[in-house]
């Protein structure tokens, strides 16, 4: 078993040290733009194997594709981080030319691979890998929907006062901030949380789930990392051990939910293959109406890209 980490930067580093401490794979490889890092980090990570136990060999590469050859996953996390004042559409422009170049490069030598999409503005950086990658669209998804769900799991633990563990919760839509949160659709040891939270501290906990990636890079400057990196970790588990989860991901819809050709954030089946299935719920009218609003919004991210006639 072999995972290529696209990028060495903070998330694709952290990602590739969740990888390696849970022995996901034989042989992990790190790659990037910048000469030494990846070996550097590399190294350092292969230097921690006897001290946390695993066996993945880590190593790291400038550049070079052909080192990552036969790869079972790739994780895309190259290009510009979101800054201060960014909204995730800024970074369009900027990062679809990143994606295409990684993708066309890294398929090339692991024609086979399933390939997980980090890069931002996720959706839209997801239908640009899937452009590239010129694969099944089972094959190309997007990291997007875990990490939104851990992040309402986790102000929902914090307002409860209770474990995070215990809550389950589902979102749809957009990464940013037209993610829908699905109240109806979480519980905490399956009471349904409206019954233990107010509906006004229920929508100020919704919106600052929304806004928690953006808050996040007003304190520090740059972009989170480490529940991204903990969110892609996860869904390379289900992929390697092929366990079926049932995951919110970013995956190009064919008709579920009223819409074709869309990439946004739904449930799935994930497993060996990549997405083994789309799970179509059931909306209500106002559910529906959130997600047809963050549709739009993603679809006018990918309307920027095609407007930019990469491919």
């Amino acid at each position: 078993m072999k995972i290529t980490v696209i990028g060495a930067g903070n998330v694709g580093a952290k990602v590739a040290a969740m990888i390696a401490e849970r022995d996901l794979a034989n042989e992990l490889v790190l790659l990037d733009t910048k000469k030494g890092l990846s070996e550097g980090k590399s190294l350092d990570l292969w230097h921690t194997a006897p001290i946390k136990h695993y066996n993945t060999r880590v190593s790291g590469t400038t550049n070079d594709y052909e080192r990552t050859a036969n790869s079972e996953v790739i994780i895309i996390t190259s290009g510009m981080a979101r800054k201060e004042g960014m909204s995730r559409d800024d970074l369009v422009s900027i990062n679809a030319e990143i994606v295409k170049s990684v993708t066309e490069n890294a398929i090339k030598y692991s024609p086979n691979a399933k390939i997980i999409v980090v890069a931002n503005p996720l959706d839209v950086m997801t239908y640009c890998a899937y452009l590239a990658a010129k694969v099944d669209s089972s094959r190309v998804f997007g990291m997007a929907g875990i990490l939104d769900s851990a992040r309402f799991r986790a102000l929902l633990a914090e307002a409860l006062d209770c474990s995070p563990n215990d809550i389950q919760t589902l979102l749809l839509g957009g990464h940013g901030d037209t993610m829908v949160p699905l109240p109806r659709y979480t519980s905490v040891s399956g009471i349904p949380v409206n019954q233990l939270i107010p509906k006004d501290k229920l929508n100020e906990i919704i919106k600052n789930t929304q806004n928690a990636g953006g808050e996040m890079v007003k304190m520090m400057g740059m972009s989170a990392w480490y529940a991204p990196a903990a969110a892609t970790t996860q869904m390379v588990a289900a992929i390697v051990r092929d366990q079926k989860r049932i995951f919110p991901c970013c995956v190009k819809l064919n008709g579920e939910y009223g819409y074709k050709d869309l990439f946004i954030g739904v449930p799935v089946k994930l497993g060996r293959n990549g997405v083994e299935k789309i799970i179509e719920i059931e909306l209500n009218t106002e559910e529906q109406t959130l997600f047809d609003q963050s549709a739009k919004a993603v679809k006018s991210a990918m309307n920027q890209l095609d407007k930019m006639k990469l491919f």
